[in-house]
């Protein structure tokens, strides 16, 4: 059974900072790529950041790409998200997610087999 188990969210105030984690039994990141996602009040649930474990190729969403940086440590099978420069448009739920093994990523975006339960972002201004 694939679980995935984020911690790291909270209230930060604009132009802070938050390192997001996620938690993966179940998976091997070795073998899979991994990604983050996120769903604003009242927005439908985007695409934020795709990482390719096998070349080390990273996508990100446009609004976050130079603040937003995704990395895993494969030892520990976790995934991270650091936000730097957050600002009040980055609230939302973010959830980590796994696509199906052996998937490339294309884009920031991908078919999700496995999502976390969420992490709540939110920014004050």
């Amino acid at each position: 059974e694939v679980q995935l188990v984020e911690s790291g969210g909270g209230l930060v105030q604009a132009g802070g900072s938050l390192r997001l984690s996620c938690a993966a039994s179940g998976v091997t990141f070795d073998d899979y790529a991994i990604g983050w996602f996120r769903q604003a009040p009242g927005k439908e649930r985007e695409g934020v950041s795709c990482f390719n474990s096998h070349d080390g190729t990273t996508y990100y969403l446009d609004s976050v790409a130079g603040r937003f940086t995704i990395s895993s440590d494969n030892a520990k099978n976790t995934m991270y998200l650091q936000m730097n420069n957050l600002k009040p448009e980055d609230t939302a739920v973010y959830y980590c997610a796994v696509p199906f093994r052996g998937y490339v990523c294309h884009g920031y975006g991908f078919p999700v087999d496995y999502f976390g339960k969420g992490t709540l972002v939110t920014v004050s201004s």
